[in-house]
């Protein structure tokens, strides 16, 4: 049976959601992502057919994400989780893919919190009631090809070679993950970048989302003096500048050298990136994390720096008992972070591969598809944590 319903988060957002229940299921797994739509995930006819429930639901956002505030993901989330309980499920299990693992992590790090030790506001000093909310903490979480968070992905995939943030073609030729000089190829050949080029463009990657940074907070900084005027002098156009604090325009976030050479972190993965298979190309288009964000979403979802909703860093307040299911040809979660996922976790993990790739499908066309076989092995955990509802 499927059912469509509307809940209503602490602050009083409106979020939907999708159940979708088997007969005696009593245990609800909970499918979201901060910034997509899961209705018709890979994971949820895998779920179905064993046995359990699938809960996929919507932030307040959608799939517009200029505006996200990983703070207020943790709001709807919340939301969903105390609906799942009160319609009667015995058990409800989080289940993070991509994305939706980091946000995951970070609503049970703060939901296992006293109230009053949740974070108060979002880095970028906006409250969010998290310690008035109820967060019902879940009986466990499973993640399918978890990537580090949002922001720290980002930083992995900005272009650092960019010079002037007004203009998409600017190019430091020295930094120039697409230029042959530093070890570029086409495709379908491999890059070999070496370890000096590797070190100086990791460093500038970051130091590009410490200049976005220092931006944003500008900014806000900006909108809060303007919001004080107008509270003392009332004139109207102190309101409207409170109110102005502008759109980061971000060019340039498929640049990921470990997608166009594997010696860097090898797995399975093909050529290419999350977003294609040419992100010499589509580096330079429309598509991309972080392109248009608020300075408030910057910091909260897309910088690494600011952002709290780091995978690795929430893992430390995880106590739940975790599944990780790591994708073999995955171009977002390398076995390195994959690695560093589950010694993070403070609870007990249980760490399993599978084949396939990052969104689920196969690496060849006469093997079982990530889907399936992440669904097995999330089946069989499933039926050893809550025995009487398999």
């Amino acid at each position: 049976m499927t059912t469509v319903h509307e809940v209503i988060t602490y602050d009083g957002a409106r979020t939907s959601g999708v159940l979708r229940t088997v007969p005696d299921a009593t245990t609800a797994c909970v499918l979201m992502h901060p910034r997509q739509d899961f209705t018709h995930h890979v994971l949820v006819p895998e779920l179905l057919s064993r046995g359990y429930a699938v809960w996929t639901q919507s932030t307040r956002g959608g799939l517009n994400d200029m505006s996200l505030l990983h703070e207020q993901a943790l709001l709807d989330m919340a939301a969903g989780h105390c609906f799942l309980r009160d319609v009667g499920f015995a058990n409800v299990v989080s289940v993070g893919h991509s994305g939706g693992g980091a946000l995951a992590a970070y609503y049970i790090e703060q939901a296992e919190l006293e109230p009053a030790d949740r974070f108060p506001a979002t880095p970028g000093g906006k409250p969010v009631p998290l310690a008035d909310s109820e967060m019902p903490i879940p009986d466990g979480l499973m993640l399918m090809a978890p990537h580090p968070g949002q922001g720290l992905l980002l930083e992995r995939m900005i272009d650092p070679s960019v010079i002037n943030e007004d203009d998409p073609m600017s190019v430091d030729p020295d930094l120039d993950p697409y230029d042959p000089h530093n070890g570029f190829r086409p495709a379908p050949d491999w890059s070999e970048y070496s370890s000096d080029f590797v070190h100086a463009y990791r460093a500038a990657q970051h130091a590009r989302v410490a200049r976005i940074d220092e931006r944003a907070r500008a900014a806000i900084d900006h909108a809060r003096a303007a919001r004080r005027r107008s509270i003392e002098s009332g004139d109207a156009r102190d309101r409207r500048a409170s109110l102005a604090s502008g759109i980061i325009t971000m060019y340039r976030s498929d640049a990921d050298l470990r997608c166009v050479d594997r010696s860097l972190d090898p797995n399975d993965r093909p050529y290419g990136s999350l977003f294609g298979s040419r992100p010499d190309l589509t580096n330079y288009g429309v598509v991309g994390f972080g392109r248009q964000t608020t300075p408030e979403a910057w910091l909260s979802t897309w910088s690494s720096i600011s952002s709290r909703a780091g995978l690795v860093r929430c893992a430390a307040g995880v106590t739940v008992p975790t599944l990780l299911v790591e994708v073999t040809g995955d171009q977002a979660c390398f076995p390195a972070d994959a690695a560093n996922m589950a010694e993070a976790f403070a609870g007990d993990v249980t760490h399993t591969r599978v084949r396939g790739k990052h969104f689920g499908a196969a690496l060849s066309a006469d093997e079982p598809t990530a889907a399936t076989s992440a669904g097995s092995a999330m089946g069989l955990w499933l039926a050893g944590q809550f025995p009487s509802s398999s």
